[in-house]
This record gives C-alpha cells, sequence and structure tokens, in this order.
C-alpha cells in the first residue's frame, strides 16, 4: 500500500532507543505513516525486536559532536520519544527547554515509570512495579494468594507504550490549531491507572462484592471463567447474561434448574469442568459455532492465525515465522501497514543518509566517523 494514504505521513518521529514501551509507541507511529529514526547508543541492543520499518542511527551521546547530531535532528523533527529516567535528558543538553526553544513546533514525549515529579520519579522499576503502584495489581490475585500482572501488558504497553502514542497525538492535533509543540509527560503507572479507570468507577457495584477471584468477572463465576478440554486446550466462558447462560448450558446438556448460574459456584464449576474433559477444543466449538453463548477457544499464540475464526479477518501475518498483529483500530481511508514484515535495520545502517538529511557534509561526516561520534555502515556510501 502507498504511504500517501497514512493518518501519520510527514510526521518525522525520533524515538530514543529503549526497552519495550518506547519502540512500541515508535511503532504504532510508523505504522500509521510516520517516518521514525531510532538513535541508538554505540552498542547495539540484544533485546530490539520493535525496530522493523524504521530507521536506525548510531550515535555516541558522551560526545559533544553526538549530542549535536541528536540536536540537529531534533529541529527539523515533529516529535521526540524519550525513554529515559527523568533528568538523563538534561544531563545530555538534551531536555526540552533547549530542544524546544530551537523548534517551538515539537512535541517531546517522556515516557518513563513514575512520571516527571512525585516521590518515585527517580525510582528503577519493571511492569510489576508500576502496576503495583497503579492500584490496579492489588485486583489480580485469587484464593488470597499473591497478587500476578498478566505479563507485562498493563504498565509496559497499555498504560505506557499505547497511552504515550494517544498523548502525541493529541498534541500533534492541537498543533494544527496553536502551531506549537508540548511536553507529553506519559507515565507508566498513572497510564495503568487511568486504563483502570472503570474499575476504580465501579468499586460500588455488587460485582465487586468479594475478595479478588470471587466477583462476577475475576473468575469467581463459574460462568466467567476458563475450562480445560480433553486435548489439553481450553475455553473461555463468559456467559453473564442470563440468555446467554441459557444457552451455555444448552451446549452443556445441562439443566438450568440443576446449575442455576447463581447457584453453588463450586459444584457449578466441577461439573462443567468434568464436561469440557470429554471432548477436545475442536469439538467444542463446533457445538458453540451453532450457539450464542459467549463461549471461544483460548487461541495459542503461536497458531491464532491459522484458526478458521481469526483467518477470516486477515487480523495476523507472518514474518520469519512469527505471528504478528495488524495495526489496529482499523481506519477506512488511511489505514496503518505493518511495518513488522519489514527488514530489521542494522546498528549504523541508515546514520549516512539521516546525517546528509539534516545537512551534515562529505567531510564532517566522515570526521564524526572517525571520532568516534557516530557509527555507519560502510556500505551506506557517502
Amino acid at each position: 500500500m502507498c504511504n500517501k494514504a497514512m493518518a501519520l505521513k510527514g510526521i518525522k518521529v525520533v524515538e530514543m532507543m529503549g526497552l519495550a514501551p518506547g519502540p512500541l509507541c515508535g511503532t504504532i507511529l510508523a505504522d500509521f505513516g510516520a517516518t521514525v529514526t531510532v538513535v541508538q547508543k554505540m552498542e547495539p541492543n540484544p533485546f530490539d525486536v520493535m525496530s522493523n520499518g524504521k530507521r536506525m542511527i548510531s550515535v555516541n551521546l558522551k560526545s559533544k559532536e553526538g549530542v549535536d547530531v541528536v540536536k540537529n535532528l531534533c529541529a527539523s523533527s515533529d516529535v521526540l520519544i524519550d525513554t529515559f529516567r527523568p533528568g538523563v535528558m538534561e544531563k545530555l543538553g538534551l531536555g526540552p527547554e533547549i530542544l524546544m526553544k530551537k523548534n517551538s513546533r515539537l512535541v517531546y514525549a517522556r515516557l518513563t515509570g513514575y512520571g516527571q515529579s512525585g516521590f518515585y520519579r527517580n525510582k528503577a522499576g519493571h511492569d510489576i512495579n508500576y502496576v503495583a503502584m497503579s492500584g490496579i495489581l492489588s485486583m489480580l490475585s485469587k484464593d488470597k494468594q499473591p497478587p500476578q500482572p498478566p505479563v507485562n501488558l498493563l504498565s509496559d504497553f497499555a498504560g505506557g507504550g499505547v497511552l504515550c502514542a494517544l498523548g502525541i497525538i493529541l498534541a500533534l492535533f492541537e498543533r494544527t490549531s496553536s502551531g506549537k509543540g508540548q511536553i507529553v509527560d506519559s507515565s507508566m503507572t498513572e497510564g495503568a491507572a487511568y486504563v483502570g479507570t472503570w474499575l476504580f468507577k465501579s468499586k460500588k457495584l455488587p460485582i465487586w462484592s468479594g475478595e479478588p477471584g470471587t466477583n462476577a468477572i475475576d473468575g469467581g463465576l463459574a460462568c466467567y471463567t476458563t475450562y480445560k478440554t480433553k486435548d489439553g486446550k481450553f475455553m473461555a466462558v463468559g456467559a453473564l447474561e442470563p440468555q446467554f447462560y441459557t444457552n451455555f448450558l444448552k451446549g452443556l446438556e445441562l439443566s438450568e434448574d440443576e446449575y442455576p448460574q447463581m447457584g453453588d459456584t463450586d459444584s457449578c464449576k466441577t461439573k462443567f469442568q468434568e464436561i469440557f474433559l470429554s471432548k477436545t477444543q475442536e469439538e467444542w466449538c463446533n457445538i458453540f459455532d451453532k450457539i450464542d453463548a459467549c463461549v471461544t477457544p483460548v487461541l495459542d499464540m503461536d497458531l491464532v492465525d491459522k484458526h478458521k475464526y481469526r483467518a477470516s479477518d486477515e487480523s495476523f501475518y507472518r514474518n520469519e515465522n512469527l505471528v504478528i498483529p495488524e495495526p489496529a483500530p482499523k481506519l477506512s481511508r488511511t489505514p496503518g501497514v505493518s511495518t513488522g514484515n519489514k527488514s530489521s535495520p542494522a546498528p549504523g545502517q541508515h546514520t549516512i543518509e539521516v546525517l546528509k538529511e539534516i545537512g551534515y557534509t562529505k567531510h564532517s561526516i566522515e570526521q564524526l566517523i572517525k571520532n568516534g561520534s557516530v557509527y555507519a555502515m560502510r556500505q551506506s556510501n557517502l
């Protein structure tokens, strides 16, 4: 697809390479048409899996000349994604006051664990810490066991990368009227809490009357949980509404008089599990294909694109045998195009190309390479 029809065509983004949340933010912008240039330190990041379709330059941020490269790059860019701890960019001479003085239209996005202010601003942390400090982790336990986060999905990605991208889009939209950029302070802790706004506002509803893991939508009900099948796979049941529960029991060939929705939960769970173990996941899919009961298979990540339910909507594709989601949401006129099916750049692959674009001469580029301020692949001919 030609990128002339993409929503963020013409937007130039500088992404300071970090761990997972920042690269996801940059990928979202790239998938919808932005040109993203990743500033990598001289030592390659062994965990980088999100640079596909981006440009890569290697810069020595310990040298004045290397810092000047980033300054000049930001002077002609629309967005900077700062993935470092608070104060690091200021120490490098790349803080918002300096960069936005030179480029008042710059959207300076700062993606950190705890935000730019507050007691924990300088503390190290990971997704589990940010979810814990957001208040959400306290809800994710069962049977009075210690709470566990759903991998690093909530803070790193939902509250971090995705909300940071939203903040950037909002700032770019506002810039169309003011002509000015602004700082986007994206805290993964605050982001996780914000994603969970409904959970905070619904705490007084009767659905949360019990301990975590005993309520309607956290695994407490027999009609809202998962069950193992004969072949070791699983089915997900979400038959909360009475009409769906009735249909669910029809699929299991059980009587609602004997197994009422608000009856003995343990007894129902035991019986439901016994029945689900009598058939394979595919057999249960065939049964519930014909019944509207909010019952679905738990699809394996490695096979999700091949299942008959998902193959029809083309929501995934394969690259180097990895299953990768297509961009979402789908826009009718300016849809995203996944950068994941493009090659991953090598360290320094685009250094010379980018330096030329921002006004460096052949001689000055040679000097930057020679004095170790940047690294460039020599295949990139001057």
